[in-house]
């Protein structure tokens, strides 16, 4: 039998610094995903929105939103994925998690901080790419600004899915939706975009256009509206194609140095 990873794609509005409204809101869309749902990703900083304020969110409430995560995963018997503001060691993380329905926790710090909105005033930047394996698939989970950045996301791994949450303003959208499609291209990889809706604190403006891209770039889901969508990934057509059109065999080799 083929292997598949059935996803659900949150778009919504998000209420403005509040860890907990935004949690009750979530919980509720999660309660409404079918079964059949695999794994479920929220947009970047999915309990209070691209905020430049932590100080203002609660230390408990880092701990608070990893414990709900967990919670929902096991009862809900779902994955998920989304970022949050953290705090350790007194200082702030745009950190993503995925928790699995098992409680297995792995764990990415934004690593291209939004420098246009001081994101890299207030929160310290990662360091170390992530790549964890669910259900028969390699995934590769980034963070928004990430997205501009081809090298940190290069598949050097041989990653089957790479997924970005982000919080992506309806001003520069096209780059969005631009970016997206060429990562799906360029890595021969499921890509999948996650974005929210609406206006935030501070009257930015946010379109949705949260997407699956298959490996050639196709899509496979698509919306502007607040919904949640869903796609079905196939990972006998992630090998057949990589098999067929051996483009990733003829990448360039070379190493990061920091």
């Amino acid at each position: 039998m083929p292997k598949t990873l059935n996803i659900a794609l949150i778009q919504t509005d998000l209420y403005w610094e509040d860890p907990v409204s935004n949690r009750k809101m979530f919980e509720e869309k999660i309660a409404a995903i079918p079964n059949s749902v695999d794994l479920v990703v929220l947009p970047e900083m999915f309990t209070t929105g691209f905020t430049m304020r932590p100080e203002k969110i609660a230390l408990s409430e880092s701990e608070g939103s990893l414990n709900w995560m967990k919670q929902i995963a096991h009862q809900q018997n779902k994955a998920l994925v989304g970022s949050m503001i953290f705090q350790e060691n007194k200082k702030f993380f745009n950190r993503l998690y995925f928790i699995s329905p098992q409680a297995d926790v792995e764990v990415y710090d934004k690593k291209h901080t939004f420098t246009l909105a001081g994101e890299d005033e207030v929160y310290e930047a990662g360091r170390k790419k992530l790549l964890f394996e669910y259900k028969g698939f390699k995934i590769c989970p980034m963070i928004c600004y990430d997205l501009r950045f081809p090298v940190w996301s290069r598949n050097a791994e041989d990653y089957d899915v790479l997924i970005y949450v982000a919080n992506w303003p309806k001003k520069r959208i096209n780059a969005w939706d631009t970016l997206l499609q060429a990562r799906a291209i360029e890595n021969m990889a499921y890509c999948i975009g996650v974005n929210r809706t609406g206006l935030d604190g501070v009257d930015f403006e946010y379109p949705g256009h949260s997407a699956v891209y298959d490996v050639l770039g196709e899509p496979l889901a698509f919306s502007n509206d607040e919904e949640i969508l869903y796609a079905t990934l196939n990972k006998e057509h992630i090998d057949s194609t990589r098999k067929k059109l051996r483009f990733l065999e003829d990448r360039d080799r070379f190493s990061l140095i920091e």
